[in-house]
This record gives structure tokens, sequence and C-alpha cells, in this order.
């Protein structure tokens, strides 16, 4: 089997906590978008934000393991080869961290938008997990 080839691993900086839960959501439906962009570019891309804040694993609204999953995940994007901004909803403050902390290392950024946001929104927001495993595949 012929894999195709992945270019580069890729730390994606997207909004995560919103103002309300309406909010949060859809940033979660925005860095899957950010992923998706980044596989169609051939990388391979890593949202820490999506990661640590599931069920069971941390919880965001401890500060302390907030900031623990925020440790964790700039361990992991410290070691990529790039991080991209993906600011079609602004740049938040954890963005903004993750910024400078890219700047002192200095690993390369990129700035990105996503073409036909609202499509591709739309399209994320319908999608079912493939199996039913019960609410797992969030």
């Amino acid at each position: 089997m012929d894999l195709p080839q992945i270019t580069r691993l890729v730390f994606i900086e997207s909004p995560f906590k919103g103002e309300n839960w309406g909010l949060t959501r859809r940033n979660v439906l925005y860095a899957r978008v950010c992923m998706a962009d980044c596989v169609s570019r051939s990388e391979s891309s890593y949202a820490s934000h999506l990661l640590y804040t599931q069920t069971g694993i941390l919880d965001d609204t401890i500060e302390a393991e907030r900031l623990l999953g925020i440790a964790a995940g700039q361990f992991i994007g410290d070691r990529c080869d790039l991080r991209a901004v993906y600011q079609d909803f602004g740049i938040s403050r954890g963005m903004q961290f993750g910024i400078q902390r890219a700047q002192s290392l200095p690993q390369p950024i990129e700035y990105r938008n996503i073409a036909d946001l609202d499509r591709k929104m739309a399209k994320m927001a319908a999608a079912k997990p493939p199996i039913d495993l019960d609410g797992l595949l969030f």
C-alpha cells in the first residue's frame, strides 16, 4: 500500500473557550475544520485543545487542569515543524501565548484563513461519527 506523503507536523492555534457554550461549540467545530485543512495540505496536525478537553481527560473549567493541558500541548507543539494560526475568528489570549512561544523558540508561524468557511462549518456541524460509540466520539 502506498501512503500519501505527509510534508510536516503542524501545531494548530485556534480559539477554544468561548464566552458561552455556543461559541465554544463553534470553536470546536472550527478546530476540526482547521485539522481537515491541514490534512488537505498533506500535513499531520495536532490540536491539543481538542484532545485534552475531552471528557475524562482534563477539565478545562478547573484552572490547574487547564494549565496542565496547555503545558502538555505546548510540549508537543514545541517539537512541531510549524505553528498554524487559524485566525478567521480572531486571535484569542491562548493563541497569543502560543504565538509568543513559537517566536521565542524560534519556530515558523503561518497565519491562515479557511476558504469557504461557512460551508465547511455547516458540513462539520452536520457530520456524524461513522460508528456509534454511545457519544464517545463527540
